[in-house]
């Protein structure tokens, strides 16, 4: 019974064919349709469905996957989820319940200490992100010989450097904004618009600036074990020295000549003058943001002398 349905369905379909004209998709994927007649039709769907790939649409298209790509990457990793969006959320709570109450000086101004850890926490989120988070994770594609079979595939090397920069700078973009928001609406700490292009400059200049150290400091890693408590090293200090944790006119002068050699405290100092002037022109440190780029010129040079794609085992 069920195969005479069948047969009489086949023979209304192959009619309705001859005299419209036109083939019907159906009775071609139909499983007792003709052979011939589902490999005519299967292939024009598929052509239809087919999508350009990236590389055919463009170096942008594909700078633009790219970016996709290590952007999920990165959001798929939780040891990376943690420290750059759960970590500074929490210590900015705590630093702000616990000491927010008090005073300190910027650029010459008294403000609660609330006003100095929301820019300062957000130094330390753009230092873990496009630092900290960078290092562990090309040392650990380097080693696992990921970065090899990149540098194997058809894509431009530069292109997949700067997929990596451009994601760690979304990604610090939409930390930024969480921060300050958090702070807008829990501390009261608001921002001019003058103020927030200010901070948004030194945070595009500032990841940039701590991509380029990334890079550096990873090509002189040789095992992924060593990468984290290398980063951990290289921060750590200068999170009390460079005016993130503790204000730096609390500090003595040879603790802040030391904290001013290295970039977290121009990065710190430029987004907290930003946090505290109304006109892009005061709030803009320019003095800042070239001792940023000066570390990311020359920490970009050493990387590209420095870094190499293959495992260190490879090398040796």
């Amino acid at each position: 019974m069920v195969w005479l349905v069948k047969y009489l369905t086949r023979l209304w379909r192959e009619r309705k064919e001859r005299a419209t004209g036109q083939p019907a998709v159906a009775h071609a994927q139909h499983p007792d349709a003709p052979v011939a007649a589902r490999a005519e039709t299967v292939p024009n769907e598929r052509a239809s469905l087919a999508r350009p790939s990236a590389a055919s649409r463009g170096p942008i298209a594909l700078l633009a996957h790219q970016v996709r790509y290590d952007v999920r990457a990165s959001l798929r990793n939780p040891r990376a989820r943690f420290f750059t969006f759960f970590f500074p959320i929490v210590l900015l709570v705590i630093f702000t319940g616990v000491f927010g109450h008090g005073n300190t000086t910027i650029d010459g101004t008294r403000v609660k200490l609330s006003q100095f850890y929301v820019p300062g926490i957000l130094a330390m989120s753009i230092v873990v992100a496009a630092y900290g988070n960078l290092v562990v994770s090309i040392a650990t594609l380097r080693e696992s010989g990921v970065l090899k079979r990149r540098r194997a595939t058809p894509a431009p090397p530069a292109l997949l450097i700067a997929g990596q920069a451009l994601s760690t700078l979304v990604i610090v973009v939409v930390m930024a904004t969480l921060l300050l928001v958090i702070g807008k609406l829990l501390y009261g700490v608001a921002m001019a618009p003058a103020a927030l292009a200010a901070i948004a400059c030194t945070t595009v200049v500032g990841a940039l600036a701590f991509a380029c150290v990334g890079y550096a400091v990873s090509g002189l890693i040789g095992s992924p074990d060593a990468a984290q408590p290398i980063v951990q090293v290289t921060t750590l200090p200068l999170w009390f020295i460079s005016g993130v944790f503790v204000p730096t006119a609390n500090l003595s002068g040879t603790l802040r000549s030391v904290g001013s050699l290295f970039p977290v405290e121009h990065l710190a100092a430029g987004l907290q003058r930003a946090s505290i002037h109304t006109s892009f022109a005061s709030a803009i440190s320019g003095s800042d943001l070239l001792v940023l780029a000066a570390w990311g010129f020359a920490a970009g040079a050493f990387a590209a002398w420095r870094f190499s794609w293959l495992p260190s085992t490879a090398t040796t």
